[in-house]
C-alpha cells in the first residue's frame, strides 16, 4: 500500500470517529499510546476493557510525534495509526483515532478531552492507562481537572505499588487485568537484529511491518 493509498483509507476511518454522534450514550475508553509498533499486550488490556468493564467500546488514541523530541526510531504518524487500524479491522469494540495528529502540540490530554467533549457531547469518555503512568500523573498538566471530571481505569504493571499512587473516588485499578511485559521497544530491537517476533504482534500488523521493513 502506498502513503497516498494509506492516507486516502485512514481518513474515511477517522471521519468516522469525528463525526458527533449526539443520538448516542456511549461510554468510550480512551487507550492513549505511540503504537511503535501496536503488540499483543496492548490487544489483550483493550479486550479486557470492552469485556471486563463498562465501556462501551475502546478507541485507540495514537499519539503524534513530538516536534519538540527527537525521533530516534518512532515510524511516521499514519504508519502508526495503520499498524492500529489493521490489529483492530473487524473488531467494532475496538476503533484506531488520530485525533490528536491535528490538535497543538505537543499533545496535553487534558486538550484533547476538552476537544474530544466537544465533539461528542452525549459520550462519556473514561482514561485507560497503566500503573506506571498514574505514579506521574501528578506531573500531567491540570491533572486535577481530568480528574474531578473524568474517570480513569486503571491496568496494574509488574511491580505497581499502590502506595505510590495518589487515591481519589475516580480512580479505579483493574486488579485481574492480564499483566504482560513485553514492550514496543524490545520488539524493535528485536527485529533490528532479525529476529521473528511474528506472535508478539496481531498477524496483520506483523505483515505490513514485513512489507513495508520496518525498524531493521
Amino acid at each position: 500500500m502506498t502513503f497516498f493509498v494509506l492516507l486516502i483509507t485512514m481518513s474515511n476511518l477517522v471521519t468516522d470517529i469525528l463525526t458527533p454522534k449526539t443520538n448516542l450514550k456511549m461510554k468510550i475508553g480512551l487507550y492513549f499510546g505511540t503504537y511503535n509498533p501496536i503488540h499483543i499486550g496492548h490487544l489483550a488490556i483493550a479486550n479486557y476493557m470492552v469485556e471486563f468493564t463498562d465501556i462501551d467500546q475502546l478507541w485507540f488514541v495514537v499519539s503524534p510525534q513530538n516536534p519538540h523530541k527527537e525521533k530516534k526510531n518512532l515510524l511516521d504518524d499514519y504508519q502508526r495509526l495503520e499498524m492500529v487500524y489493521r490489529a483492530i479491522e473487524g473488531d467494532d469494540r475496538l476503533r484506531a483515532s488520530n485525533i490528536e495528529f491535528n490538535l497543538p502540540k505537543p499533545s496535553y490530554t487534558v486538550d484533547t478531552l476538552a476537544y474530544l467533549k466537544d465533539q461528542h457531547p452525549s459520550y462519556d469518555f473514561v482514561i485507560l492507562m497503566g500503573s506506571d503512568n498514574l505514579e506521574s500523573f501528578h506531573k500531567w498538566k491540570n491533572y486535577e481537572i481530568i480528574l474531578e471530571n473524568y474517570s480513569v481505569i486503571v491496568y496494574p504493571r509488574p511491580g505497581f505499588n499502590r502506595s505510590k499512587v495518589e487515591v481519589h473516588k475516580n480512580i479505579t485499578i483493574a486488579e485481574e487485568a492480564p499483566s504482560m511485559e513485553i514492550s514496543a521497544s524490545f520488539i524493535r530491537k528485536a527485529i533490528k537484529t532479525g529476529k521473528d517476533v511474528r506472535h508478539f504482534l496481531p498477524a496483520k500488523t506483523w505483515q505490513y511491518l514485513e512489507e513495508m521493513n520496518f525498524y531493521r
